[in-house]
């Protein structure tokens, strides 16, 4: 097995986990169990973390992967891929504004900020394991090339 398999499973593993842990914390928070809201929120941050690190190191030095599946199932994978893009960057922004508004004791505007954040991370999380589905288990991926090679002319 290559990275080219391994990265993108252990990637999606971390979206689900966090999506996991985000659910969980969001319940403990309505049961105002608040030290252990803070500590599954933290450790759901770590693993959206984990995920966007391993995320930019395949990118950079495995290449990201062209659609491998047939022309009519395209637009849909790229309706879905569009949706992720779109969300990942709002939920990034969004629970790095939760999470500030919390650690400066804020907690109306992040008890406001974290409904949305949630929601928007949870959403985030099944568009993503959706092209992770589409992309590396329903159809074969198609051609990879790293960032580094396509900026510098490697092969």
């Amino acid at each position: 097995m290559s990275l080219y398999d391994v990265l993108p499973a252990i990637s999606t593993s971390f979206i689900a986990i966090s999506a996991i842990l985000v659910a969980i914390g969001w319940n403990l928070a309505i049961k105002r169990k608040l030290e252990a809201h803070k500590k599954v929120m933290l450790a759901g941050a770590v693993a959206a973390l984990l995920f966007f690190i391993i995320y930019m190191s395949r990118t950079v030095f495995v290449g990201n992967t062209d659609w491998g599946g047939s022309d009519e199932m395209k637009p849909y994978y790229l309706t879905f891929l569009f949706f992720h893009i779109v969300l990942a960057t709002v939920g990034a922004v969004f629970g790095l504004t939760t999470l500030t508004l919390a650690f400066r004791n804020s907690f109306a505007k992040h008890r406001k900020w974290g409904r949305i954040t949630s929601v928007v991370w949870l959403f985030t999380a099944v568009t993503g394991i959706t092209v992770y589905v589409l992309l590396y288990l329903m159809y074969p991926g198609g051609h990879t090339k790293p960032v580094l090679d396509v900026l510098f002319g490697g092969s």
